[in-house]
């Protein structure tokens, strides 16, 4: 107690106690001091061994993706391991600089990769401010595979590592995880055995090889089950596994096959739906350890999963694989990456079959994983078609926009379970193509979509050349026509056509999971069905045209993937499953769809794509801004000897009323969009090209904004 606790012990109203006083005093003391900003060290000493840390800071500017040294100071020596979180001093100026330590700067989050005895950087460093958890969240392999991310898509480290590790939640990160499981037994092949490699493939795994393969897997219930399999047999050879899917209703289905296979405990469900403290404390046991197989959407494909055996993919074709955020890549990309980087196995599924699968395939670095003819004919449910003929004929058609064929179907299914009625969604924008014979229309020189913006003349979307002389390759003919089927009004009209039957709807503001086996027409927009107990009796694929006549170069494979994921939902054709489609039958997806040859549809895709010089056989980025900005940066680009430059055309602009999507122009600005194309092995070029003329640009503060996104999903 102090000389002037003393003197006031005696005064004064009320005579609190000297202990009492001097600890109100000492906690007004206390508090007065600001506990939550950090201290800049001034005069403290350097830890004795490895004085200065790497620090990657999260800035995701180009011209910042480099590493930044800092001094650390003894009292966080202990602490600062490489792999925790950060919290560091950025922008001091050099002139900035007291006890031979730079001071300033704002405090911003980053991670310490690297502890080293010295630094690179001859001038004094600033410390680091402080070390905001102990706990190590990002290890030499997930830096690699960020970097490896970041040069593909011409982006920056710090930007990867903000999808790559979840934000952090102090109550979960305090909570112990489980203790890990010994591995399980190998399961048995189960449904597997219907393809012909399939047993081979999960023995493989279970002997701690790493196979490849593209899994064309039947129509039904069973592939959930099938990569629970292959997962426990990856986790009988003491590797861990991961599993990303396009959705949480697919995580579910999967989390659920993974607990009846290899019972609780062994495996982590990372998806946005679980919420931030469970999401990191699932991701905090892959972290640790503790759990070695996962299953997730998008976000999942960076999992920190300790002896990497197998990364599996589902559905690849789907969007939502493909991420919102910088530097946008794709979850295929990725676990490829991790597959040649980690020399695990790899196994991409789907019902339907991408280019980009069909591509691993025909260079020899994955293996078919295919079922015989005879499986896929007793799995797949009849295929039958209504073309413009029939419709042009049908009197039911022309009133209510349901084929008698449909119609029939749809009556017939209803006696012994649900029938799906799948529409696509509104704002598809049709492409031209031939009036005669339906073959889009292409531009003679970069064989791009040709458009008639406002019904004026003909262009290119892609490089914006005029094609006032088109004529149809195929058949000769010079008219065109452009066909927009909506989809407005089908519950209502079905409910009139089934007035004793329930209609119910599946869309993007009310998505079901599942519905029950009772009659019932199912309306759905394409990726939003519902599953059906027992499978659905029929399935009517509505407005064929509105989902090929879309202006992307992958309208028929999408058209082609959105109808069979719809149909594999239908019994097969022994149960009496049955579904009818309305396109014109003579069209490839259509005809793949009949033969159920998604497979044979991709490769003849593929050989056209590889003479028109397309992607996947082909690397493309694309280039968009203001006409100025989009203009200056290619002149300053030093792109390859090989690239060609597409375009720049305008955009069109979004629709209006429509949400902002990422990489949309503000409202009320026109912008403009080049595309650059390589022929393969320039790829990596391509984007460090691009990579390094956006850091200059930035470096020298460009006012107006450009965005790069390479291979980009959608290029008309």
């Amino acid at each position: 107690m102090s000389s002037d606790d003393g003197k006031r012990e005696g005064g004064g109203r009320g005579a609190e106690p000297p202990e009492q006083l001097a600890l109100i005093r000492e906690t007004v003391r206390k508090a007065k001091v600001p506990r939550a900003k950090p201290r800049t060290w001034r005069g403290a000493a350097l830890a004795k061994e490895l004085p200065v840390a790497r620090v990657v800071v999260n800035k995701g500017v180009l011209h910042l993706d480099q590493f930044f040294d800092y001094a650390v100071p003894e009292e966080l020596d202990a602490v600062a391991r490489p792999g925790v979180r950060v919290r560091v001093r950025f922008g001091a100026g050099a002139h900035q600089v007291r006890d031979g330590r730079r001071e300033g700067g704002r405090l911003i989050d980053g991670f310490l990769v690297e502890r080293r005895a010295e630094s690179d950087y001859p001038g004094p460093l600033a410390a680091l401010a402080d070390v905001v958890s102990p706990e190590p969240v990002l290890d030499a392999e997930l830096l690699g595979l960020a970097r490896a991310v970041a040069d593909r898509y011409a982006g920056s480290l710090a930007d990867v590592l903000q999808l790559a590790v979840p934000p952090r939640h102090v109550k979960a990160e305090r909570k112990p995880s489980p203790q890990p499981l010994p591995p399980p037994a190998a399961p048995e092949p189960g449904t597997w055995e219907r393809y012909a490699q399939g047993p081979a493939f999960l023995a493989a795994l279970a002997g701690g090889r790493s196979p490849r393969a593209v899994w064309n897997a039947l129509p039904g219930p069973h592939w959930a089950d099938e990569l629970a399999r292959a997962v426990g047999a990856t986790l009988a050879s003491g590797r861990g596994a991961l599993v990303v899917v396009p959705d949480g209703r697919a995580a579910g289905r999967v989390d659920a096959a993974l607990t009846a296979v290899l019972g609780e405990g062994r495996h982590a469900v990372l998806t946005a739906e679980a919420g931030p403290e469970k999401r990191y404390g699932q991701w905090l046991a892959v972290r640790r350890g503790a759990v070695r197989a996962v299953v997730g959407t998008r976000a999942a494909m960076f999992a920190p999963v300790r002896d990497l055996g197998l990364v599996a993919i589902w559905d690849d074709g789907d969007s939502s694989h493909s991420e919102q955020h910088a530097p946008l890549p794709h979850a295929r990309e990725v676990l490829l990456l991790r597959a040649a980087h980690d020399g695990c196995g790899f196994l991409l599924g789907g019902t339907s079959c991408t280019v980009e699968a069909a591509q691993l395939v025909e260079s020899g670095w994955a293996r078919p994983l295919v079922a015989p003819r005879d499986q896929v004919r007793a799995a797949a449910p009849l295929v039958r078609t209504v073309g413009d003929g029939e419709l042009a004929r049908d009197e039911a058609a022309r009133a209510a926009r349901l084929p008698s064929l449909a119609w029939q179907a749809a009556r017939e299914g209803l006696k012994s379970g649900p029938v799906l009625v799948q529409v696509p969604r509104r704002g598809y924008v049709p492409r031209l193509a031939c009036e005669r014979c339906r073959t889009p229309a292409r531009c003679r020189h970069c064989a791009g979509p040709l458009e008639a913006p406002g019904q004026r003349e003909l262009r290119c979307g892609w490089c914006g050349r005029g094609a006032p002389d088109w004529h149809c390759a195929e058949c000769g003919a010079v008219r065109l026509r452009a066909q927009v089927v909506g989809a407005r009004r089908t519950a209502e009209e079905l409910g009139r056509a089934f007035p004793a039957v329930p209609v119910r709807t599946s869309g993007r503001d009310h998505v079901l999971d599942t519905v029950p086996a009772r009659p019932a027409l199912v309306v759905s927009t394409p990726g939003a069905e519902p599953v059906a107990e027992g499978g659905y009796a029929a399935a009517l694929l509505l407005d064929g045209w509105a989902m090929l006549g879309r202006a992307d170069l992958r309208a028929g494979e999408e058209a082609l993937r959105r109808w069979m994921d719809a149909a594999s939902l239908v019994r097969g054709q022994a149960e009496g499953g049955t579904v009818v489609i309305v396109a014109e039958p003579t069209l490839r997806p259509v005809q793949a769809l009949v033969r159920w040859d998604p497979v044979g549809h991709a490769q003849r895709e593929l050989a056209e794509r590889a003479e028109l010089g397309f992607p996947p056989v082909s690397r493309m980025a694309a280039v968009t801004g203001r006409a100025e900005a989009v203009a200056t940066f290619l002149a300053a680009a030093e792109l390859p000897a090989e690239a060609e430059v597409l375009g720049p055309v305008p955009l069109p602009p979004p629709p209006a009323g429509a949400p902002r999507r990422p990489g949309d122009p503000p409202p009320g600005e026109v912008w403009e969009r080049a595309l650059l194309r390589v022929p393969p092995g320039s790829g990596a070029a391509l984007a460090a090209a691009l990579k390094a003329a956006q850091a200059a640009r930035l470096a020298r503060g460009g006012p107006e904004p450009v965005r790069i996104r390479v291979d980009p999903p959608d290029i008309g």
